[in-house]
């Protein structure tokens, strides 16, 4: 039996030859990224937020009263509430943020949590609260300020490895790659105002992980190319190097997504913002790998002296001496 191949051992497609209208598009979009940010903001969860979760479950209903609760909970005066189905269809999250007398005051979340129960028990008497939490608005903070030093952290200590690993001007794709990939993700949060929380945080250091992981093998193809075809014109062998590696990195995405869009059309509520977040993950941590993290590499003076050794003077005077004692 043949296996099937996605990609042919003859694939030879000029990615380098798009590099500057793809760079352009790119940029652009990460500006619109981050305008969108800066204007729309995120909708952060309760985690990022502050607030209440209560978690419940309507024993006698198939299916939990969504619109229901959120005209019960809204009533009250708290703001729109973020009800979600986790779970079975009858079991829900239930956020809401909490007001600013309450920021602090243990007693006020306790007696607002207290209104939100009975008021929901009232309505639909079979229902079961199986849980309520939480988060203060100093807590909340702390999670924030937390979760964007990992992301940067993590970036810069990926970068100094790959600096250290190839050249200063591997690490600084690699940074750039990365930075595009966490600014598409935020964008796409802002602009469709998906729920921001720690989940997504871990999302997006899969990502990290993901683009990095495929950077690296890029990279590592382009390294020893360069040793080996050094009179090469750069963007030829650019080309070369990510068509020798595009095999494997299709088949990686491809097996990922098979794993990631059936959980995001009929996966649980709860979960669909970390699937459609890794999931946009892998297209555009894909991109960045063939069209962000390898052609920078030219503007950046790469060449193919670049992984020679360099010549000290102690090596040029050893290898002068033992020149002139080969000579006759």
């Amino acid at each position: 039996m043949r296996l099937i191949k996605l990609v042919p051992d003859n694939t030879n497609i000029h990615f380098l030859r798009w590099r500057v209208p793809f760079y352009i598009m790119s940029c652009i979009l990460i500006a619109a990224s981050w305008g969108l940010v800066l204007t729309r903001g995120l909708n952060y969860g309760v985690d990022f937020a502050g607030g209440q979760e209560i978690q419940a479950t309507f024993t006698k209903h198939t299916e939990a009263p969504v619109e229901g609760l959120r005209k019960i909970v809204g009533d009250l005066g708290y703001g729109d509430p973020v009800i979600q189905r986790f779970g079975a269809a009858n079991d829900v999250s239930i956020r809401s943020k909490l007001p600013a007398s309450a920021e602090g005051n243990a007693g006020a979340a306790d007696t607002i949590s207290k209104q939100i129960t009975a008021a929901i028990t009232k309505a639909y008497p079979d229902v079961r609260i199986d849980g309520v939490s939480t988060v203060s608005g100093k807590v909340s903070g702390e999670f924030r300020t937390t979760a964007l030093y990992s992301l940067g952290l993590a970036m810069l200590a990926i970068s100094i490895y790959i600096w250290v690993r190839f050249e200063w001007q591997f690490g600084i794709g690699a940074l750039f790659a990365l930075f595009h990939d966490v600014s598409l993700t935020l964008g796409m949060f802002a602009l469709f105002q998906l729920e921001f929380s720690l989940q997504i945080i871990a999302a997006i250091l899969a990502i990290i992980g993901y683009s990095l992981n495929d950077t690296i093998v890029v990279y590592d193809r382009i390294r020893e190319d360069l040793k080996k075809f050094r009179k090469m014109p750069l963007p030829e062998l650019l080309d070369m190097s990510v068509n020798e590696t595009l095999a494997r990195t299709v088949m990686t995405s491809a097996t990922l997504l098979v794993a990631l869009i059936p959980l995001l059309f009929f996966g649980p509520e709860s979960l669909f913002g970390l699937v459609a977040a890794i999931t946009l993950g892998i297209f555009i941590g894909t991109y960045s790998s063939i069209y962000m993290a390898a052609p920078i590499l030219i503007w950046l003076g790469v060449s193919g002296e670049s992984f020679v050794p360099t010549e000290s003077a102690i090596d040029r005077q050893e290898r002068l001496a033992r020149e002139r004692a080969a000579k006759p």
